[in-house]
């Protein structure tokens, strides 16, 4: 026993010297780039032009038909929005099976199956394939297009894009694309309420005429099924789909702008601004700086170790997350530099922006960065490889991108190719800090001056139209003249100054919920309650007098802070624009804009204690379309009901930066000049 400790300790003691010859402190160096063997999917075409890609993997017994059609970018134009109904269209039924016996029959056999514009996707187990496939040719070669299902849609659509426009990050999206393509290129459109009305049943059947052609489509097969049998089912179901010539269309490339411009989107509710600094770019999937721009990307803005990220969250601290994209594209890519800030940080946040993407162009990138970039991305890759399906889109993707046949096989070795000298002189190419467009969308008039330091300031409205301010050609036309035709338009002064006392009950509606606003003014003492109810449940109440406001929350009373009093206080004025001069309130008249394309004169107003608000009135008939604020948020004004011969309003969206949706408030009950009590107050 002895002798075996004996050589074990001369064994560990001659190991000594090699451990001691270990530099710790240095990193091992990197291996040569591991060798990725994808299989080839094998591939065969049909008589109608349909190439197909077979990806065996017997390890499941499901199988996965997956269809992309290779067409140009569509332009829609007036009916923009159509393609985002063609798969749901589909999917509405065939001449075989209405939509619930389709429905029936693929829940049966436990499969799934979607469609779109361009794309279809189906999937079951092995022994239910011939079911499968008979649904999915069946919707493929033979839908019915039920005119129900459509004016199902477009009601969803319309009501889907009505939503969008107070959202900031989807206001953003639709001006970024504005700005960078133009609104006559198929990247710049966008569906509107108006667009999605004018598509009729006739728009989605040419679509599908024209576009669902087997000779533009590429059908990946992954699954357990081989190649032999993969071959007598795509004749069996789809070799009756007929070909037809489908036309390619050419779009123009836009170019970056020739120094920075700032486009501002105001949203008075925003408490942050979302920032997007973009440009198009020239880059392609199959350029040979598509791999070296990823990696570039990644060290810029890539995720949370990007220098954005470390900059903007960490030590500055202005947002949750900076991020990055260099988007290549068939037509035209991409960059995009993208934060939600705090509103008192979005000009320092577009500096620290800029600041970063002139450092990563000054040749300041460094090894260590561009060693865990490597592993980010081919971390990623490695990952993407347990799917099945990626060897399947890796088939299709060579061939719609016209990548190199052992694109993918060699990624990682030309990931690992990419050095640090490259990427330093490869950054001005693709990361251009001075051509570029600022998007901002959010409270605007907060930052607005510091802001034009970027560039030249264009204002955009939510709904990504440029904002055009019209100079008023009457030099005679004041803001106090618009308030009096405002005054005349709802009745009159004489009439409006009658009224002492107002009960206003309005409705609205979240998430299924029924929301109550009550208000009761009495101007004689004066005195005002605001109250909102939640069903039955009184949620808030307050209580607001000339000098303070109470507020009332679950039995409990409080006093309200200063700053909401100032809002509140409002509420004791009926009319407000009829006391403006009294109170000592500033007008200006700000020149003409649109309102939901309706002309209207812009006023500025400034209280005598300072609070700043915005009211647009009709040039047509004098009424008030909206108001805003950013303390309040929004109002705008869909319709006017009269009341004892006084025009209130009737329907209205509020937009609050305390609500997170739109609230559209109805007006149940009106009641000019009630009879109140003090127990009404109460």
């Amino acid at each position: 026993m002895k002798r075996i400790y004996i050589y074990t300790l001369l064994y560990f003691l001659s190991l000594g010297p090699v451990c001691a010859q270990v530099d710790r402190t240095k990193y091992p160096e990197p291996g040569p780039a591991p060798q990725i063997n994808i299989g080839d999917a094998e591939t065969f075409t049909l008589p109608n032009g349909l190439k197909v890609f077979v990806v065996e993997n017997h390890k499941l017994p499901r199988v996965t038909y997956s269809l992309v059609l290779d067409r140009s970018p569509l332009f829609e134009g007036e009916k923009a929005g159509l393609t985002d109904m063609v798969g749901d269209m589909l999917m509405g039924g065939t001449k075989n099976r209405t939509k619930d016996q389709l429905d029936e029959e693929i829940d049966l056999i436990g499969g799934k199956m979607s469609f779109g514009s361009t794309t279809a996707n189906a999937s079951s187990l092995t022994k239910y394939q011939d079911k499968l496939l008979t649904l999915f040719s069946d919707v493929l070669l033979n839908p019915s297009f039920p005119q129900l299902e459509l004016d199902k849609l477009k009601k969803q659509t319309i009501s889907a894009i009505a939503s969008s426009k107070d959202s900031p990050d989807e206001i953003s999206e639709k001006v970024s694309n504005v700005v960078l393509y133009g609104k006559d290129h198929p990247y710049g459109e966008f569906a509107t309420e108006k667009t999605v009305a004018n598509v009729q049943l006739s728009d989605i059947k040419a679509y599908y005429n024209t576009y669902f052609k087997p000779n533009i489509g590429y059908l990946a097969i992954v699954g357990d099924i081989t190649k032999q049998e993969a071959e007598r089912l795509t004749k069996q179901y789809f070799g009756s789909w007929q070909k037809g010539e489908v036309k390619k269309q050419e779009w123009a490339v836009p170019m970056a702008p020739q120094k920075n411009e700032v486009i501002l989107v105001k949203r008075p509710t925003s408490v942050q601004s979302v920032v997007n600094i973009t440009y198009p770019l020239e880059l392609k999937y199959n350029d040979a700086d598509a791999i070296p721009a990823q990696v570039l990307n990644n060290i810029l803005g890539g995720g949370s170790a990007g220098r954005l990220f470390m900059n903007l969250r960490e030590r500055k601290g202005y947002t949750y997350g900076a991020y990055s994209s260099l988007s290549p594209d068939k037509i035209v890519g991409n960059f995009s530099a993208n934060a939600s800030v705090r509103t008192e940080v979005t000009d320092s946040a577009v500096y620290q922006f800029l600041a970063e993407l002139k450092r990563i162009d000054n040749k300041t990138i460094t090894e260590q960065e561009l060693t865990d970039a490597k592993a980010i991305l081919g971390g990623s890759f490695g990952r993407s490889l347990e799917q099945p399906a990626t060897i399947a889109r890796f088939a299709i993707n060579t061939e719609l991108q016209n990548l190199p046949k052992d694109y993918y096989k060699n990624y990682l070795k030309n990931l690992n190719a990419v050095t640090v000298e490259q990427l330093n002189t490869l950054a001005p190419k693709y990361i251009k800090p001075a051509h570029a467009y600022i998007v901002v969308v959010g409270n605007t008039d907060t930052f607005e001056g510091r802001i034009k330091q970027f560039g030249e300031v264009r204002y955009y409205t939510n709904t990504g139209e440029p904002e055009v301010k019209t100079t008023i050609q009457d030099a005679n036309l004041t803001a106090e003249k618009v308030i009096d035709k405002y005054l005349n338009a709802i009745g009159g002064k004489d009439k409006l100054e009658q009224v002492k006392t107002l009960k206003s009950i309005q409705e609205a509606e979240v998430q299924g919920m029924k929301i109550t606003a009550e208000l009761l003014v009495d101007q004689t003492e004066p005195i005002a309650v605001q109250s909102m109810k939640m069903g039955a449940q009184v949620m808030s109440k307050f209580i607001i007098h000339a000098d303070k406001a109470t507020m009332i929350n679950q039995g409990q009373t409080q006093d309200v802070p200063a700053e909401m009093f100032k809002a509140l206080k409002n509420a004791l004025e009926i009319f407000p624009e009829l006391n403006y001069v009294k109170n000592g309130t500033k007008l200006a008249l700000d020149g003409i804009v649109k309102v939901n394309d309706e002309a209207s004169y812009k006023v500025l107003i400034t209280t005598a204690d300072g609070t700043k608000s915005i009211n647009y009135y009709s040039v047509a008939n004098g009424l008030k379309l909206k108001s805003e604020s950013a303390s309040e948020g929004e109002a705008e004004i869909n319709e006017y009901k009269e009341y004892s011969g006084i025009k209130l309003p009737a329907v209205s969206t509020i937009k609050s930066p305390n609500i997170p949706v739109p609230l559209k408030m109805v007006a149940i009950e009106q009641v000019i000049n009630p009879t109140l009590t003090p127990a009404d107050f109460q």
